[in-house]
């Protein structure tokens, strides 16, 4: 059986723990998680207790996100690390260029070299903030054509995978996810993990957010439901490996600092057999998202379709937000329906996973799947000529948008594009003459 058919069948029919920032419990062998305690004098069956803290201990009961962890050995049992080859991983703060206040798209990154895994195929295009102190967020893309063998854990922030070709089983600490394009992988910063391909090649985006966890947004008006259902949010069951007294050899890469750093252990740190907690993974199906959109007139504004939030220290700006334009019925009487034309104090970088845009236009040197938009601050932008003039003149009956699957990374800071995305070759050079011909048309 080849690997891939072997992560395929490990991901059929994973089991799930439902909800977001739920507190969660799970163990792989019963009677491994100790009951009233969480540090009895001997843990039950010879295991190890060890928590993992991904908020300070005083913050507040909220916002405090830890798990305890049930594991064969504690993860203070490794030799020491050193500096690997960061590749093409890139940590604020980005100085290699300066923030560009020109609009930017990328085409899809090229095919991956032969052996690439998903750590040797992260690329970063860019970001804000300094890794060091925790503010600011980075957006990676990936493309892989092979499985990992090693592990890897991010000491910096916690990643969002988007998937855009090929799904992916995601082995973590606490449990396995399947994450397929239309999906995303939500690993929280610290947590160990290995990504497998279930298809012969893999491509996708990643946005490292270092500041404040993902949350739900807060809903307000809206009232208690709507856009991201917290129950649709599935976190990992227990699920170990073991190698025995024996071990085996298993390279561990820590992202720290904005530098990558190795260490090859005598065992897997994937040996996590009961654990309990909300420092969890989690993986999200896009098509679940329940769109809050007008039904009278007017175009609303972005913000209604957040999946998730990183709030900052002002209320209602965020480091970064996650957004998704779902599939959604437009029914706006004498109404522009496509996004209008804007300039924003945040900045905004847009990808697709599927099909189109609905103000973008798609097929060779437009907005395709796999590419990648940068709108920094204040940089207008909105619908390219094309999409004006066919949009100005639609009969505006009812109109279901289902034929693509659009998302945004949002923050509140320019996104300062790195030395090899600002000279990449798949970088369109002439994006600008999108929005040629937008003529004048004022006649008093």
């Amino acid at each position: 059986m080849s690997g891939i058919e072997q992560a395929r069948k490990t991901a059929e029919g994973l089991a799930y723990s439902t909800g977001f920032g739920n507190e969660h419990s799970s163990e792989a062998v019963p009677g491994a998680l100790p009951i009233g305690r969480n540090t009895p004098q001997r843990a039950p069956l010879g295991l190890y207790a060890e928590q993992l803290s991904g908020s300070a201990f005083t913050e507040p009961r909220a916002h405090n996100r830890r798990s305890w962890l049930y594991r064969i050995r504690p993860s203070a049992a490794h030799p020491p690390f050193v500096r690997t080859d960061n590749g093409a991983v890139r940590s604020a703060p980005f100085t290699e260029t300066v923030p560009d206040p020109n609009r930017l798209r990328w085409d899809p990154l090229p095919d991956p070299a032969p052996g690439t895994d998903f750590l040797a195929g992260l690329w970063t295009l860019g970001g804000n903030g300094d890794a060091t102190q925790r503010t600011g967020m980075a957006v990676h893309l990936y493309h892989a054509d092979s499985s990992m063998e090693r592990v890897f854990s991010d000491s910096d922030g916690e990643l969002l995978i988007v998937p855009e070709r090929g799904a992916l089983l995601v082995r973590t600490e606490l449990g396995m996810l399947r994450a397929a394009p239309g999906e995303v992988a939500l690993i929280p910063r610290g947590v160990r993990f290995r990504v497998e391909l279930l298809d012969a090649t893999a491509r996708g985006y990643v946005c490292e957010n270092y500041g404040r966890p993902f949350v739900l947004p807060d809903l307000g008006p809206i009232g208690a439901n709507g856009l991201a259902n917290a129950r649709d949010f599935r976190a990992p069951v227990a699920a170990y490996e073991d190698d025995g007294d024996a071990g085996r050899p298993v390279e561990v890469v820590n992202k720290f600092c904005g530098n990558l750093w190795s260490a090859t252990y005598d065992h897997s740190p994937l040996d996590v057999v009961a654990w309990h907690g909300n420092h969890v993974p989690y993986v999200y199906d896009l098509r679940r998202f329940n769109v809050i959109g007008s039904i009278s007139y007017d175009h609303p504004d972005p913000s209604v379709f957040t999946v998730l939030t990183s709030p900052s220290d002002t209320p209602g700006l965020a480091g970064v937000d996650f957004v998704v334009f779902a599939p959604r019925w437009l029914v706006g009487e004498d109404t522009f329906r496509p996004p209008y034309f804007h300039r924003n104090v945040m900045s905004e970088y847009m990808g697709l996973i599927e099909g189109a845009y609905d103000a973008k236009s798609a097929g060779k040197g437009g907005f395709v799947a796999g590419g990648g938009s940068l709108h920094n601050m204040m940089s207008a932008h909105g619908p390219d000529r094309e999409t004006f003039d066919r949009a100005s003149a639609a009969e505006l009956k009812p109109q279901k948008i289902d034929d693509g699957l659009a998302f945004m990374f949002e923050t509140r800071w320019p996104v300062t594009a790195t030395g090899q995305a600002a000279g990449a070759g798949h970088l369109q050079r002439g994006y600008d003459d999108v929005w040629e011909g937008l003529s004048r048309n004022f006649r008093p």
